[in-house]
């Protein structure tokens, strides 16, 4: 059954927040849970907090009044909240009052560790006439202005800013009512929110959304997904941008239960949201790819004093190509003894300047039939689809793979660029109106029509269900000397796959440098065994040049937290480049191949010259550094060596 309307007098509402009045007015839903807390990674609802759609609406009623005493509609405020329910309050007040909010993840209020690029970067963009936090923060920042040593740039921006304490907007006032029949917040074509990209291909970009483009998507992905007032849902995104900000809204459109808890609070202890999907019998969970084999490996199924019981999921929604068929096929492998339905499994697929959703190849039209789910999806180059656009039922939803150079459509078969079109997609990056234009005004060579967003992800259509799957990122390919290109997490999965009792998963950036592929990967622990260090980069060599038949010419081992990421836990290659190359990395071990043939395979010559050579010895080259004492050495390996012989660089970084 689809529930895209609920009852034919209760139609779709034009902005997510109208949904709000609706339902605090029914008495079934006024004292329904909308969202729930449990504190410090629990599960025990006692120890959390519970708002329900009639406290939630009592409260956006409230802070939106409080914050036009001080603000004026269309203004913009940046919310530096922590994660939890008074950030949603807030997301929500600032809609009422139409307001144009940003929300990020406040940086520590003494901005010694670096750690506010960002927030300066969006303050110098987006020029907000007010900032809202709890008390305690906006203290810390006071202090932090008072020292001589501060970052003066930093200083100037906070202070031009007016300072909104969320106990102050929080005040019930007398004569305010939250029943109020005309509506005064955000309207449909005014701009409501500016989140950031990820900054997984390059500096992140403030992207433009609409209120009306969002309730689109909502009601777009609600639909996909078959959300109703029955649903059950559990997450611990980030709460400020893109998947963690839409299931906020989501939740509101379907007249859910969501059930939320901080980032940190997972990456500490993974088996929380097992524990969370099994306590409140989740029917939908939305998790980047790289979950499931973290959820694998350290979830401590059997650990734990509950039970875990997973049969309630309907929708186990993986996002962040690429979608490994393999990481799905060990976590059903997993997870089925504890009532996982492989027919839960929903790959998809979004971007922030489609405000979030774009599609999932899961249906809910007829489960038995073939190919209507996992595991009977088809793959391609070990991924699964992200969509199946022979049964798209939204007609104003339009996706295409499109030639990048050309600007024309390929045939179902070939990679290209995904283009979509549809009113989800966004207004335009702030202050970038070249970018804009090149990244939102796509249009097909030699026609008019209409206009299509750049998502600057590569596809391919395959199959008579037209299935999509999303390969990888175009500024991230690796181009070989002989034509052919690679999508660099190929690479990254068969190095991991060499030595996982070593790496970090998805801790690993390939990229290349000077006609050369680079592999940095993080070391779960600070090894200084040499031998060891070096062993680990010839096998990661080996089998990268094994499995997927390419030449690696230098290994870069490096320590814990060196790999640049997104919040959402995408890897940065770009800025692991700069940051090798800016000397910001801490290197254990580098080393780079002699005879590299710029990504490809040896001759059989060189390939029979090597095996015979395998069990030999070798002489190794061990230099620390340009100028240092340089080591000859021979010895035999504990694995297999090198199809070359390689110069190891310990624990210097060398000139590329």
């Amino acid at each position: 059954m689809n529930h895209e309307n609920y009852d034919l007098s209760f139609p779709d509402q034009p902005i997510v927040d109208q949904y709000l009045p609706i339902w605090a007015s029914l008495p079934a839903f006024r004292s329904k849970p909308a969202f729930i807390w449990p504190n410090d990674g629990s599960t025990n609802v006692s120890n959390g907090s519970i708002l329900t759609y009639g406290q939630l609406n009592d409260s956006v009623q409230s802070i939106s009044c409080n914050l036009l005493c001080s603000l004026k509609r269309s203004e913009t405020v940046v919310i530096l909240c922590s994660p939890g329910l008074e950030l949603v309050e807030i997301i929500f007040g600032c809609q009422r009052a139409g307001l144009l909010s940003v929300p990020i993840f406040p940086p520590d209020p003494s901005f010694a560790k670096e750690n506010y690029h960002h927030l300066a970067r969006v303050l110098s963009q987006t020029k907000p006439k007010a900032a809202i936090a709890d008390n305690d923060y906006i203290k810390k920042v006071q202090q932090y202005l008072s020292l001589p040593s501060k970052d003066k740039r930093l200083a100037e921006m906070l202070q031009n800013m007016s300072w909104i304490s969320t106990a102050d907007i929080k005040q019930k006032r007398v004569g305010l009512t939250a029943d109020s029949m005309f509506y005064n917040g955000c309207k449909t074509d005014e701009i409501y929110l500016i989140q950031y990209t990820s900054g997984a291909t390059g500096i992140p970009k403030p992207v433009l959304v609409t209120a009306g483009s969002a309730a689109h998507n909502v009601r777009t992905a609600r639909k996909a997904y078959d959300l109703h007032p029955n649903s059950v849902i559990v997450s611990w995104l980030p709460q400020y941008h893109d998947c963690g900000l839409m299931f906020l809204l989501l939740t509101i459109i379907s007249g859910a239960t969501c059930v939320l808890a901080s980032p940190g609070a997972f990456v500490k202890r993974p088996r929380l949201w097992l524990e969370l999907i099994t306590e409140f019998k989740a029917t939908c969970t939305p998790v980047p790819s790289f979950t499931l084999p973290l959820v694998v490996k350290r979830g401590g199924v059997g650990k734990g004093r509950s039970k875990i019981n997973l049969w309630s999921l309907r929708n186990l929604i993986i996002i962040n190509e690429p979608i490994y068929k393999a990481s799905v096929d060990e976590f059903l492998d997993v997870f089925k003894p504890y009532g996982l339905k492989p027919s839960s499994i929903s790959p998809s697929y979004g971007l922030a300047e489609n405000c979030t959703f774009v599609s999932t190849a899961w249906r809910n039209d007829d489960i038995s039939a073939g190919n209507s789910s996992f595991p009977n999806f088809p793959s391609y180059n070990k991924l699964l689809p992200s969509a199946r656009l022979a049964n798209e039922e939204e007609a104003d939803m339009n996706i295409i793979v499109v030639n990048e150079d050309t600007h024309e459509p390929v045939e179902d078969g070939i990679e290209g660029e995904i283009w979509v079109s549809s009113p989800s997609n966004a207004s335009g990056y702030l202050g970038h109106p070249f970018l804009t234009q090149d990244i939102f005004k796509g249009s097909l060579s030699n026609k008019v029509g209409r206009c299509f967003v750049r998502t600057g992800d590569r596809g391919i259509v395959k199959g008579e269900q037209r299935f999509l799957f999303v390969t990888g990122r175009c500024l991230d390919i690796i181009k070989l000397s002989n034509g052919q290109e690679i999508h660099p997490h190929y690479i990254e999965t068969a190095a991991y796959d060499s030595c996982p009792q070593f790496i970090r998963g998805g801790c690993l950036a390939a990229f290349d440098f000077s006609r050369m592929i680079v592999l940095v990967a993080e070391m779960q622990r600070s090894e200084k065994d040499d031998k060891i260090l070096k062993n680990i980069c010839e096998r990661i060599r080996e089998d990268v040049l094994n499995k997927e038949k390419v030449e690696i010419g230098m290994v870069v081992l490096v320590s814990c937290a060196s790999v640049p990421k997104t919040t959402s836990g995408k890897i940065q290659r770009w800025a692991a480049k700069d940051n090798l190359l800016g000397g910001k990395m801490n290197v254990l071990m580098e080393m780079k191949f002699d005879n590299y043939h710029w990504g490809l395979l040896p001759s059989p010559g060189a390939m029979i010259h090597a095996s015979n050579y395998r069990d030999g010895q070798r002489r190794a080259r061990l230099r620390e550094g340009e100028g240092r004492r340089v080591l000859v050495a021979e010895e035999k390996e504990e694995i297999q060596v090198s199809l070359s012989s390689a110069a190891v660089h310990h624990p210097g970084l060398s000139r590329l």
